[in-house]
């Protein structure tokens, strides 16, 4: 009669460690979800930004004269209910070599696009934006020095 017992036993406490356990490995497994979801629209938001700065300089050459272009960005006003940050990041003399997005709360999670040479970044203007309920405007100027980019946030108007 007690090896019934004992087996029952035993099988009841697997049972009940299991229930305590699980949830410690699936609430992992879905951040780990979660932050690559995250990861995945910030890559895209970076890229849309990259070729757009691309877009913008490659129609100011093709002017060969002094231009000023813009582009109104069409970007999520979060992503999974965070803000996040677009910027462009420049060397030391100033050329642009990457576009970073980045969560406003973890910078852990980020994703860069790489912005073509030749680009300049216009530090005076702008070069970070954040997200929220606001117009991106990315823009190009080409004149006898070189050819800038820079992002530029304006509030929406009120309806």
């Amino acid at each position: 009669m007690p090896a019934p017992t004992m087996s029952h036993i035993i099988g009841m406490i697997a049972l009940v460690s299991l229930i305590f356990i699980l949830p410690l490995f699936y609430f992992r497994i879905v951040d780990n979800v979660t932050v690559e979801m995250k990861e995945r629209e910030l890559k895209e938001v970076a890229d849309y930004v990259s070729n757009s700065l691309w877009s913008l300089h490659i129609l100011a050459d093709s002017a060969n004269s002094n231009i000023l272009l813009t582009k109104k960005l069409e970007l999520p006003s979060s992503i999974r209910g965070s803000t996040y940050c677009v910027e462009i990041i420049s060397d030391q003399e100033g050329s642009a070599r990457y576009v970073t997005a980045y969560m406003r709360d973890s910078s852990e999670v980020s994703a860069d696009s790489l912005v073509f040479p030749g680009l300049t970044v216009d530090n005076q203007t702008g070069y970070v934006i954040e997200s929220g309920e606001k117009h991106v405007v990315a823009g190009c100027n080409l004149n006898s020095t070189g050819s800038y980019v820079w992002l530029k946030e304006e509030l929406l108007p009120i309806s």
